[in-house]
């Protein structure tokens, strides 16, 4: 019985074991996906420790390394991850960029000569590798998106979505409103106000005192959502301010949420009446607010600021964020995500046409080291702006004034495609219900296992793995037949879905063998007796239980005796111990057309030598008084 705990305690910890790493891969997912790379190598370097998943963790860590333009460590695992089977081809290239960047030269040529030989040519990339930018290029090799408009997009400019709940709030030019005579001269169109729109893009202006007859602007919200930071022209209590230009800048303002009305609009520190502020983005936990100004002591144009939020609201000095974000151009419509990545329109870095959207990326000390372009087609030939990320980092909105839109500036939504994710659920063919902990081996082509993971309560299991390759699925369970299923993830880069997912459901047959499945012992009678004992009901209310959790179960029953006494007696005492055993079933509840037979064969089927004549032992004899049982089905 020990031996059988410590088994148990053993295989509830491995279960746990394989729950916790598959959670930390998806965990580690999000972060690369979120841009969090000192984070996500964490996580991934514990998968490797537990050798799950390990080469895919291998080059995600050395993707993640390359972004913080740290190729020495790239190298290390990309130097194990090329070692792999079934590896995406261009994972040549970037350990050859990455051997460059140690000056390893001779090794690189040796890489990128084995990338040729695989006849991969991507043209997003290639724009990168023309421009030395290594960091972009991979990241816009792994990156798949679609991109489509917004069904509420009008003729005029639409723009800066940002998501409240399930709605979704923005800029746009759309309504002359309360200005119904007055048009902004820059582009002849009515002043910017703040509009929501519903789930089914039904649109209406935002409720409160937000809009006047100037421009409002993008917005952002506190966590609680009851507090809004937003854009609007220096125009406060029906008084506009110009500079000592004649302009009227830009400022950033609150309004508080009240009976579902924007209320009580204040104006924040970080504004002057001789310079713009706006374009305003809160971190998750409300306590940084980023922002855009053309303030006096920048680095170009326009840059990108950063203030501390105190508990009662106030706001610190603003600091730039200095030269590896902001240029002497200019940097613009900032957005913090949830795990803490700055993304920023800019026409000053290197881009595909004027205004790009960029990506941050952080080192272990939380600076800013690095910055990526998003490449296409997030990013055009043209303006592009505004960038929102869901909080997993699949989906989000980015403005564009590109060809083929509807109006002057579009809001467009987009799906970022992760690798491609494979899911499904494990059940049991006997009852059709889904199987909890049973293991699915995720393996290569070539049969070699890959990982490996169990399923939740509810038979799930889910994981992502590589585009462009071939796979199988085993899925396995104590107590039942293995499955396994091949599957593969070409053709896949057009899909227009949130993720790429493919479902692949497993059923196991039970092992048809009653004491395997109900850990059964044999029931024994004593001598001459044919009445149920004591240790041998428990037994038999494990096959009680048994045939509940297999409605469709049917068994027949086998009673014998051992070799002592006559025959006919020994054939008799067998069935009244077989009537016995079918009786007792039946009594706890399992109906008796599902007991198709209970037969006694007397000392006709010995399981030892002990037959007439033989001198056995007591504990001999007691092996042949027994009841056996026989599935006939299961379902």
């Amino acid at each position: 019985m020990k031996t059988l705990y410590f088994y148990t305690l053993a295989l509830l910890i491995s279960c746990s074991s394989l729950l916790a790493q598959s959670g930390r891969q998806k965990k580690a997912t999000q972060l690369f996906n979120s841009f969090s790379y000192i984070k996500a190598i964490e996580k991934y370097e514990k998968l490797i420790e537990k050798n799950f998943n390990k080469n895919y963790a291998q080059r995600q860590i050395g993707d993640a390394y390359m972004m913080l333009r740290q190729p020495k460590k790239a190298v290390k695992y990309y130097r194990e991850a090329v070692k792999g089977e079934n590896i995406p081809p261009v994972y040549y290239y970037y350990y050859s960029q990455a051997l460059r960047g140690v000056k390893d030269y001779k090794a690189s040529r040796k890489w990128m000569n084995k990338f040729k030989q695989t006849n991969q040519n991507d043209s997003r990339v290639s724009e990168f590798f023309e421009k030395q930018d290594i960091t972009s290029a991979i990241f816009n090799k792994k990156e798949k998106y679609t991109l489509s408009t917004l069904s509420f997009n009008s003729k005029f400019s639409d723009y800066g979505a940002t998501c409240i709940d399930d709605k979704i709030v923005f800029v746009s030019t759309r309504d002359p409103g309360v200005s119904i005579l007055r048009t902004y001269a820059w582009n002849n169109q009515p002043f910017l106000d703040m509009y929501i729109a519903d789930k089914k893009g039904n649109v209406s202006k935002i409720k409160g005192d937000v809009n006047t007859i100037y421009h409002e602007g993008t917005a952002t919200f506190n966590k609680a959502k009851n507090r809004m930071y937003f854009t609007r022209n220096n125009y406060l209590n029906n008084k506009k301010v110009k500079d000592s230009k004649g302009t009227v800048n830009l400022k950033i303002f609150t309004a508080v949420l009240i009976n579902d009305e924007w209320k009580d609009v204040q104006e924040t520190s970080v504004n002057s009446d001789q310079y713009s502020s706006g374009h305003p983005s809160l971190n998750e936990n409300g306590t940084k607010l980023y922002f855009t100004s053309n303030r006096p002591g920048g680095i170009g144009g326009a840059d990108i600021y950063v203030a501390d939020v105190a508990p009662n609201g106030t706001l610190s000095n603003p600091t730039n964020l200095g030269n590896t974000v902001n240029t002497e151009g200019n940097e613009m419509f900032p957005f913090i995500h949830s795990e803490g990545t700055l993304f920023f329109s800019s026409d000053g870095h290197i881009g595909l046409g004027m205004l790009d959207v960029f990506a941050t990326v952080k080192n272990d000390e939380n600076k800013i080291i690095n910055t990526i372009n998003l490449g296409k087609p997030l990013n055009s030939n043209k303006d592009d702006f505004a960038y929102y990320l869901d909080k997993k980092g699949f989906r989000g909105y980015i403005s564009s004034n590109r060809d083929g839109g509807m109006g002057d500036d579009d809001i467009y939504t987009f799906n970022r495609i992760p690798p491609f994710k494979v899911k499904g659920q494990i059940f049991d063919d006997a009852n059709g219900l889904p199987l909890k902990n049973a293991k699915v081996s995720l393996m290569d082509g070539n049969g070699k296992e890959i990982a490996y993971f169990m399923t939740k309560a509810d038979g799930y299991y889910e994981e992502y793995i590589d585009r462009d390759a071939n796979f199988s699925l085993q899925g396995s369970k104590d107590k039942y037949t293995s499955v396994t299923k091949t599957f593969h993830t070409f053709d896949q880069e057009d899909a227009k879905v949130v993720t790429v997912d493919l479902n692949v459901n497993i059923v196991l047959k039970p092992i048809e063998d009653i004491v395997v499945l109900a850990d059964l012992d044999i029931i024994y009678f004593d001598l001459n007796q044919h009445y149920i004992r004591r240790d041998a009901s428990v037994e038999l209310n494990k096959i009680v239980n048994l045939m509940r959790k297999y409605p469709g179960m049917v068994i027949r029953l086998e009673s014998h005796t051992d070799s002592r006494a006559k025959d006919n007696y020994n054939l008799e005492l067998s069935q009244r111990r077989a009537k016995s055993t079918n009786d007792y079933i039946v009594r706890n509840g399992i109906k008796q057309d599902r007991i198709i037979a209970h037969e006694g064969f007397g000392e006709t089927h010995l399981v030892n030598h002990c037959s007439n004549g033989v001198k056995c032992s007591e504990d001999e004899h007691q092996l042949n008084r027994r009841t056996e049982f026989i599935i006939i089905k299961m379902k």
